[in-house]
């Protein structure tokens, strides 16, 4: 493949094989034949056009087809008008002296957040050229809402939030971005004492559960694990939204039986004996996402040198988090009160994976908790099948055009090969959720095979 090759002439390949016009054996006698391969700054907009047109057509055939039938100049300003090379092109060339450097970014006190907290008092914000203040934030609501008013610059965010912010739902709709995934794994379902005999969610019928936030993977999950078990989630149980600071509090007190909560949730319960670890998230599906940073559009357009900035930090702390030699240094970072507020051995049994369950074991699950900045679009499109299972997104929706609008999978990549690591060549994928394989490319059917659910 020649990466600055032009993505809008319909005769030449983006295939990995042979070279990218298929007329060569190889790219080596491709180049000698073609001497205008662009420079600089063009070089750079070559290439991240590219990757737009690979992420928008996945099958090399179609893109072709495409730029025959409506033309290049057509297809360059349609994909333009919605993608802004230019600026991004702009932003990722390296050294280039971010707009503003004083920015307040929103953040929940839990370990999902890691890689916006630590990259803080770690100085991967430094790095960068940025001055960061990390703002300890209440609660999901108030993370969204002080976004939205542009108090915060960027945010930590649940997954699902980018998707309904930009779909309107639960506030006014405003495009928004998630370029990078936090972490993967870092939830579990936790019980209150009272409840160690009755393991089987089939006995569940009348509890009181919360979560942490309706658009939440919390939220899916747990209605997920019900609805499998044959529990209707809507009928069968309450399920309440609850401050992940709250929620041990609200278990001691007994207005709640149990919660699928992020972590250090689960293991402060623990710590303070009121509650017991029923089962992890990665044991209903492994290597799921869980939180983001999340950013507005206007906010990658208006200052694209300092979101590149902003991502590159995000994407560094992140590869660091996921060495797991480095988690006790993260944990002794992140633990203070102006941070995670915990004792540090809470920090220490999260991150390493190495913990009590309340029952009397210690597990030892090294990616208990994990960091994976790429988002997945797939990761997306499985969301957004939930939001329409529970009612929450009615009507038709284009499942593979919100998740190309909302999971910046691109940006990631881009970023993530500057600083020498490898990004997975494709932005989708299947995996399996309670042994049930999800089809990115059939959410409908995916959707329809389920008995409960509101809608269709």
């Amino acid at each position: 493949m020649a990466l600055f090759d032009n993505p809008f002439d319909a005769k030449r390949r983006l295939a990995r094989g042979g070279c990218s016009c298929g007329a060569h054996a190889s790219q080596a006698a491709h180049d000698a034949d073609h001497d205008a391969t662009p420079t600089g700054d063009a070089a750079m907009e070559r290439a991240v056009e590219g990757a737009v047109m690979r992420a928008l057509f996945p099958h090399d055939a179609e893109r072709r087809a495409f730029l025959r039938s409506v033309g290049a100049a057509t297809a360059l300003a349609a994909v333009s008008q919605f993608f802004p090379t230019k600026l991004v092109t702009e932003a990722f060339a390296q050294g280039a002296k971010p707009e503003k450097t004083d920015l307040k970014v929103g953040f929940i006190p839990i370990t999902c957040a890691t890689p916006i907290i630590m990259a803080k008092p770690m100085g991967f914000y430094e790095k960068q050229g940025l001055n960061v203040e990390a703002v300890k934030t209440a609660g999901w609501a108030v993370i969204r809402d002080k976004t939205l008013n542009k108090e915060y610059d960027a945010a930590h965010m649940l997954a699902p939030m980018p998707i309904a912010i930009s779909l309107g739902l639960g506030s006014n709709p405003q495009a928004y971005t998630m370029p990078a995934v936090e972490n993967v794994n870092g939830q579990a379902i936790t019980l209150a004492m009272k409840h160690k005999e009755r393991r089987n969610p089939k006995d569940w019928k009348g509890f009181k559960l919360a979560v942490p936030f309706d658009y939440s993977m919390h939220n899916y999950l747990l209605r997920y694990y019900l609805a499998e078990a044959g529990i209707d989630p809507d009928t069968d149980v309450q399920i309440r939204a609850v401050p992940p600071p709250d929620m041990v509090a609200n278990m001691r007190a007994d207005n709640i039986d149990g919660f699928l909560a992020p972590d250090p949730v689960n293991q402060r319960a623990v710590y303070d004996g009121v509650g017991f670890i029923h089962i992890l998230s990665k044991e209903i599906w492994d290597r799921h996402p869980c939180c983001a940073f999340a950013a507005s559009d206007a906010f990658i357009k208006e200052t694209p040198n300092t979101y590149a900035a902003l991502l590159r930090a995000i994407i560094q702390a992140t590869a660091y988090a996921s060495n797991k030699d480095n988690r006790k240094e993260i944990a002794a970072a992140i633990a203070p009160a102006n941070y995670l507020n915990q004792p540090l051995t809470v920090v220490e049994q999260v991150l390493t994976g190495t913990f009590a369950d309340g029952l009397g074991q210690v597990r030892r699950v090294p990616d208990r908790v994990d960091f994976d900045a790429f988002p997945w679009q797939s990761f997306a499109v499985w969301i957004l099948t939930q939001m329409k299972r529970w009612g929450q997104l009615k009507g038709d929706v284009d499942y593979a055009a919100v998740a190309r609008q909302v999971y910046l999978a691109t940006d990631a990549a881009r970023l993530m090969k500057q600083d020498g690591f490898t990004p997975p060549e494709t932005t989708t994928k299947s995996f399996s959720v309670m042994g049930k394989t999800f089809d990115p490319a059939k959410p409908k059917e995916y959707l329809d095979s389920f008995a409960i659910k509101r809608a269709g």
